[in-house]
């Protein structure tokens, strides 16, 4: 029996026809992405598949769902109450449950910090404890207190002063912590850094849970989806398999497609030719060809054609010095972080950089000092010549939510001047997809992935030999995306990109600048795949016996860290890192040889399954110890 189902769904915004008597169907056990372009109706036809949020709306059809199923939903801006903290913001969707756990929190506060009467306040626990007890409260709050601390965040927090990235995971905590059956998520990847995007893959993988989210991530999507649903001129269409699949059957559909159409319209055309004839037109034995023409006439009308593409242009402009930035032992201090400890490079003319690390790591920081908008406290910056640089901002603050869409692209003019060419706005808008009519609509009437697009517009409307993106993916559809890809690829500027899209950083960037910890940045050649594939060898090396290591290759060596003794605590970690390392192996073999015994399976499966899932953790415990035996290892080293 499914989960959920959606049959004959009609949905319209204005004219346009989201949703066309669409069916879907998902099955338990299934992980569903929904793709399609910005605008097609992705998001509202999640929310109409949210059963019991009150969110969704369909103008016609239905939407069944199993009875008494637990729909976890995830939207793209979840909605939280700054004032709240995390426990009460987790517990929210709880009904009464979080009524009575919020105020059993804020008892044991009173008491544990002396507020009010102390007779009064046990009083109130007491009566409070029945209550949780009646309604099985305390299963809520122990799975609430498990994937707080899963999510890494602190209980205590206030909403109100947690990041993008923080806030997300919040909302796949809040989720979470019903224990759905399904999960519901709109663009779960969105503020993410990429070491919480592959963690969340291997949670919802391992977890067991039924998917159907939206994401345009095509890493994510090839390793997370076991089925790709797109909606395409109001229609879903489905594809087994993952995004590499999806790709190959969907070229073939389309090729099909376009002949069909092309035949119809020859056909039609050759029927209209007949007609006009006239006096054979009107014959009886004809009349079937004259109903056969209405009937060609009439699926033409209602034909719907694919969304034309996106036509981006980028103007590099004047060429910039042939250095572009060299840094020589920068460092950056707050407070007492270090941010960037003594990093050296050089940066030329048409050098495409990718910066990755987590979130918080100082990105910003290090591109601020690269292009002379922040002084180290340490070292020297040095720029080169004639540098013209736009910028794109992934919180869109350059955006005027109550500006027209003509003034933000030109303002005060009808007209912007790319490669030397002048254009009209409203044309220019076009190739950004907007039509005419809604060139005077304010931004704040536009969805997340066509503000990224007028941005684009926006940037891209004059010339610039640096380019800098903060984020450029987020809420682009697929087919943006890859074009985006093929302008920056042939870009003759030079470019930093930050992102945590990794398949975007391979296809794009020709060295990738990465945040190893505590202020240690580090330049390597290539993509993010590169640098991942390169920090995998070096872990699987450091568990060899010295006899058999041999050093990686490495395209651009890293700068050595200089000055970075170690502490005494981390000198001792160090000591110990090895031996920490030796007993999870121990560990690791034992269970492997455990589970390789068919009979435990039969014998006791709650054990074998704790067994596998101990299996999986120990292998994330064994790459974090061997990165910081590594980072460890190197400052040791350096400092000698």
């Amino acid at each position: 029996m499914p989960y959920l189902k959606l049959s004959d769904a009609c949905l319209a915004y204005g004219h346009v026809p989201l949703l066309d008597h669409a069916d879907f169907q998902l099955d338990p056990g299934e992980r569903v992405a929904l793709i399609g372009r910005n605008g097609t109706g992705k998001s509202s036809l999640l929310a109409a598949m949210a059963a019991g949020t009150g969110r969704g709306r369909l103008d016609d059809g239905e939407v069944w769902a199993q009875p008494g199923i637990r729909v976890g939903y995830v939207p793209q801006e979840p909605p939280f109450d700054p004032a709240m903290n995390v426990f009460e913001a987790v517990t929210a969707g709880m009904g009464e449950a979080s009524r009575l756990l919020a105020a059993y929190h804020e008892v044991s506060h009173q008491l544990a910090e002396g507020v009010g009467d102390h007779d009064d306040l046990l009083a109130r626990m007491e009566s409070l404890q029945h209550e949780l007890e009646a309604c099985g409260a305390w299963a809520y709050e122990a799975q609430a207190e498990r994937v707080i601390d899963r999510f890494g965040l602190d209980p205590e927090a206030s909403v109100g002063s947690l990041s993008g990235g923080q806030k997300k995971r919040l909302a796949l905590a809040q989720a979470l912590a019903v224990a759905p059956e399904v999960l519901l998520l709109d663009e779960p990847t969105n503020h993410l850094d990429i070491g919480a995007i592959e963690w969340l893959e291997t949670m919802l993988i391992e977890s067991g849970v039924t998917l159907f989210f939206i994401t345009h991530d095509r890493s994510f999507l090839e390793r997370v989806c076991t089925r790709i649903v797109e909606l395409d001129r109001g229609k879903l269409a489905s594809y087994p398999g993952g995004f590499k699949e999806y790709q190959r059957r969907k070229e073939a559909q389309l090729h099909e497609e376009g002949l069909a159409n092309a035949r119809a319209d020859k056909l039609l055309k050759e029927e209209e030719v007949w007609i006009r004839k006239g006096v054979e037109a009107r014959r009886t034995r004809a009349v079937f060809r004259v109903q056969r023409l209405d009937k060609l006439r009439a699926e033409r009308q209602a034909r719907r054609e694919r969304m034309g593409k996106v036509n981006l242009q980028l103007d590099a402009g004047d060429k910039s010095g042939k250095l572009v930035a060299e840094l020589e032992h920068v460092t950056k201090r707050y407070g007492e972080r270090t941010i960037v400890g003594d990093f050296s490079t050089r940066i030329q003319r048409g050098d495409k950089i990718g910066l990755i690390g987590p979130n918080g790591a100082g990105k910003t920081t290090l591109l601020r000092m690269i292009l002379g908008e922040l002084k180290p406290d340490a070292g020297t910056v040095r720029l080169g010549t004639k540098i013209d640089v736009a910028y794109f901002d992934q919180f869109r603050t350059q955006l005027n939510p109550d500006s027209s869409l003509v003034d933000v692209i030109s303002p005060g003019s009808d007209y912007v001047e790319i490669g030397g060419a002048r254009k009209h706005v409203i044309g220019y808008l076009e190739d950004f997809l907007f039509a005419p009519e809604r060139a005077r609509s304010p931004v704040s009437s536009l969805s997340g992935g066509e503000r990224n697009r007028l941005l684009l517009a926006r940037l891209f409307a004059r010339p610039a030999n640096v380019l800098v993106l903060d984020e450029p993916t987020n809420d682009l559809d697929i087919e943006t995306l890859e074009l985006l890809e093929e302008l920056l690829q042939n870009y003759e500027g030079t470019l930093f990109l930050v992102s945590h899209d990794r398949t975007f950083l391979d296809n794009v960037v020709t060295q990738t600048i990465a945040a190893e910890g505590d202020g240690h940045w580090y330049e390597y050649a290539g993509g993010y795949t590169d640098w991942a594939t390169y920090k995998a060898s070096l872990a699987k090396e450091a568990v060899k016996p010295k006899s058999e290591a041999k050093p990686a290759a490495r395209a651009v060596e890293p700068a050595k860290p200089k000055g970075g003794k170690l502490s005494w605590k981390e000198s001792r970690e160090l000591e110990a890192l090895p031996g920490k390392i030796a007993d999870l192996e121990a560990e690791q073999a034992e269970l492997t040889k455990r589970l390789e015994d068919p009979a435990i399976y039969q014998a006791d499966p709650t054990s074998a399954q704790k067994a596998a899932e101990r299996l999986a953790t120990i292998d994330e415990e064994l790459m974090a110890l061997l990165e910081r035996w590594e980072i460890l290892e190197s400052r040791a080293t350096a400092a000698g």
